[in-house]
C-alpha cells in the first residue's frame, strides 16, 4: 500500500525546518519527522541572501526527511516570512451606468486590476479583501445591490522582487516542487487564533529570533502586517556586550532573563554568574534585556493602526520563541495597555508525537504546524529500497512542480503565494485570453465594416433609382 504522508517546510529568520507528517481520518495530525537546518550563513531575517547555501540547507533537509521516512518525497508545503515582507492599501473604483446591479464579474474586475497594480522594486504575494464600499455604504457582499460607485478596498502583501526571485530560484535549483507556497504569518493566525478573537479584534505577534511578525485582525479581516528586525538575538546580542561569547550570553537570557522585574525586587548587590570566575551585576544584566524588549514592544504597538488601537476587544496573542520569556505578558501589558494578552503555547490542531521539539509546546514550532495542516496533498513519492538498481534510488531530474489552484480570486486572502510556475501558467492563460478577446474584437469590426458597406450601397444614388424604377414597373405590371 503507497505511504501517505504530508511536507512542510518553513523558512524562519535563522534556521529552515522540514517537517513531516500523516492526517489521521478523526483530523488529528501524527507526526513523522521533524528536521532542523541552522540557516545563519544563507538567511538574514527570515530574507534568503546567500542561493547557493540555502540550496545547500534544503537539500539536507529533504534528504534526512526522506531517509527517515524511507520515502521519496514529491513535492512540498512552504512557509515564508522575513523583513521583506509589508501590507500596503490600495482602492480601485469603479463607475457604473446609474441603477445599475453589482455582479460577480464587477467585482472580479475590481479584485483583477488591484492584482495588476505596480509598485517599484515589489512584488503583489497575496491580497486581503477589506470591504466594498456600494455608493456610500460598505458591504462585504457587494453583488445583487444597485449602484453607480463600486469601490474596492485592498490589503496588498508585498516583499522585495528579489526576495521573491531568489526564493523560488532556490528551489528549481535543489530540485524541489513546490506544492503551495504560503505566507507564514497568514497560516499561524489561522492555527493559532480563534475566530472569536480574529472577529473582536486583535494583534498576534510572533516574537522570533531575528524577527518580530505583527498581524492586526478584525472583523475577522487582516487589517495589517508588518515584520519588524528585531527579535530575542538582539537580546542576547546586547547582553554579549558585557565582555562574553553570544553563547554565554544566551544561556544566561535562558537562565535569569525576565521581561519585567519591579524595583522593589532588585538587588544591587546581587552578581549573576557567567562561568567559575566572572559575573556582572544583575542590575546591569536586567537593564539590557528590558531596555531591548520595551523596544520590541514599542516597535510592535507603533504597527497598530489608529482605528483599531481601541477596537482589540480580542486582545494580543503573543508566540513564537520570545513568547517564552518570563513575565512576558506583564511588559507588553505595561506598554500597550492592554489587559487581555494570551500567549499561543501550540497550534489548535491536535498533534499526535513523541518528538520533544513538538511536545514541548514553546511556541517554536507552532509556525511549521500550521503549514503542515495546510497541506491536503500528498507528498510521499517512490518507496526507498535496498535495492541500488530500484527506479526509487537513481537519481533523478527535477521534478515537476505539482499544479496548484491559479493564484487569482480564489487563493486571494487565503495566504497562498503564486509560484513561478502558477505566474507563468497564469500569463499564459491571460494571452490565450487577450488573443481570443482580439479575435473577436477584429471579427465584430469585420461584420461592422461589412454592414457599413451594405448599408452604403443600399443608400447610393444608383441603388435607390433602381429600386424607384423596379417599384414603378412592379405597379404598372399589378395595374395591368
Amino acid at each position: 500500500m503507497p505511504k501517505e504522508f504530508i511536507v512542510a517546510i518553513e523558512l524562519g529568520s535563522s534556521k529552515i525546518t522540514g517537517i513531516a507528517g500523516k492526517k489521521n481520518l478523526d483530523g488529528s495530525i501524527s507526526i513523522l519527522a521533524v528536521v532542523k537546518e541552522d540557516a545563519t550563513s544563507c538567511i538574514r531575517k527570515g530574507v534568503v541572501y546567500n542561493i547557493d547555501k540555502t540550496v545547500v540547507c534544503l537539500t539536507n533537509i529533504i534528504k534526512k526527511l526522506e531517509t527517515a521516512l524511507k520515502t521519496k518525497i514529491a513535492h512540498v508545503y512552504v512557509g515564508v516570512g522575513g523583513q521583506s515582507i509589508r501590507s500596503m492599501k490600495n482602492v480601485i473604483v469603479k463607475e457604473f451606468a446609474p441603477e445599475a446591479i453589482v455582479t460577480q464579474e464587477m467585482v472580479d474586475e475590481l479584485m483583477d486590476a488591484n492584482r495588476n497594480m505596480s509598485y517599484p522594486e515589489q512584488e503583489i504575494l497575496n491580497a486581503a479583501t477589506q470591504e466594498y464600499k456600494v455608493d456610500q455604504q460598505f458591504q462585504l457582499d457587494p453583488v445583487g445591490i444597485q449602484c453607480s460607485r463600486l469601490e474596492g478596498n485592498f490589503l496588498n502583501i508585498l516583499s522585495r522582487k528579489t526576495f521573491y526571485r531568489n526564493l523560488n530560484k532556490c528551489f528549481d535549483n535543489a530540485g524541489i516542487a513546490i506544492a503551495e507556497l504560503y505566507l507564514a504569518p497568514l497560516a499561524l493566525a489561522d492555527n493559532v487564533l480563534t475566530e472569536t478573537e480574529r472577529r473582536a479584534g486583535c494583534v498576534l505577534v510572533d516574537l522570533g529570533a531575528d524577527t518580530t511578525t505583527v498581524s492586526v485582525y478584525f472583523k475577522n479581516i487582516l487589517r495589517h502586517l508588518a515584520v519588524i528586525p528585531l527579535g530575542s538575538n538582539n537580546i542576547t546580542k546586547d547582553i554579549a556586550t558585557m565582555q562574553m561569547e553570544e553563547e554565554e550570553a544566551e544561556r544566561m537570557k535562558l537562565k535569569y532573563g525576565s521581561a519585567y522585574t519591579d524595583n522593589n525586587d532588585i538587588d544591587n548587590s546581587l552578581s549573576l554568574s557567567i562561568d567559575g570566575e566572572r559575573s556582572i551585576p544583575s542590575r546591569d544584566f536586567i537593564n539590557i534585556v528590558e531596555g531591548r524588549l520595551e523596544e520590541i514592544i514599542e516597535n510592535v504597538w507603533f504597527q497598530v493602526p489608529n482605528e483599531y488601537a481601541d477596537k482589540l476587544l480580542g486582545g494580543l496573542i503573543l508566540t513564537g520563541g520570545g513568547s517564552n520569556m518570563k513575565n512576558i505578558e506583564r511588559a507588553f501589558r505595561n506598554h500597550t495597555h492592554i489587559e487581555k494578552i494570551r500567549i499561543a503555547k501550540f497550534v489548535t490542531s491536535t498533534i499526535n508525537s513523541s518528538s520533544v521539539e513538538i511536545t514541548a509546546h514553546n511556541g517554536t514550532m507552532n509556525t511549521v504546524l500550521a503549514l503542515l495542516e495546510k497541506g491536503d496533498m500528498n507528498c510521499a513519492g517512490e518507496e526507498i529500497t535496498n535495492d541500488l538498481f530500484s527506479p526509487a534510488n537513481q537519481p533523478t531530474a527535477t521534478p515537476t512542480p505539482h499544479p496548484t489552484q491559479t493564484p487569482a480570486r480564489d487563493a486571494v486572502g487565503r495566504g497562498v503565494i503564486p509560484t513561478e510556475a502558477d505566474k507563468q501558467k497564469a500569463e499564459e492563460e491571460a494571452r490565450k485570453k487577450r488573443e481570443a478577446e482580439e479575435e473577436e474584437r477584429r471579427r465584430k469590426e469585420k461584420e461592422e465594416e461589412e454592414r457599413r458597406k451594405k448599408e452604403k450601397r443600399e443608400n447610393s444614388l444608383a441603388n435607390k433609382t433602381w429600386r424607384g424604377l423596379k417599384k414603378f414597373f412592379g405597379q404598372i405590371i399589378e395595374e395591368e
